[in-house]
């Protein structure tokens, strides 16, 4: 890849379609079993809608944010989903408060999710400015937009 910037937008991409499909997985599963679903509280589906935005804000962000904001956002942004995805997925089960839907295949995408974030925040974190360069938010928005 040619630079940082397009790896970590890569990486959030990766991740991002990660969460979405488990999400699927387990709409199947919820769907599929016999036993009564009770929908989730107006609070629990806007917290479930700004998680989500995270990984979709931070492929743009990756992109367009000069060096030092980019790197900061990239690690705030990752560490954050990578707590909340591990806590939500591997604690409730260990001090049994239940189990998520469809287990084995949401613990297998969360582990997926998990060291997809990690890599995001180990690269946001190893990244140094190279020398002699200068970036514009409104110049990188514009390559962007133009190709």
């Amino acid at each position: 890849m040619r630079d940082t910037k397009e790896r970590l937008s890569v990486l959030w991409t990766f991740a991002l379609l990660n969460y979405l499909y488990a999400d699927v997985i387990a709409l199947f599963a919820i769907a599929g079993s016999r036993n009564s679903f009770e929908p989730l509280p107006p609070l629990a589906l806007m917290g479930s809608a700004v998680l989500m935005e995270i990984p979709i804000a931070m492929i743009l962000a990756c992109r367009v944010l000069p060096f030092r904001a980019n790197r900061l956002a990239n690690i705030i942004a990752g560490s954050i989903v990578t707590l909340i995805n591990g806590f939500l997925t591997f604690v409730p089960p260990l001090v049994g408060w239940g189990r998520p839907p469809a287990f084995p295949e949401y613990l297998f995408f969360a582990t997926i999710e998990t060291v997809a974030t990690s890599v995001i925040i180990w690269q946001a974190w190893t990244w140094s400015k190279p020398a002699g360069t200068s970036e514009r938010v409104a110049g990188n928005l514009e390559t962007l937009i133009s190709g």
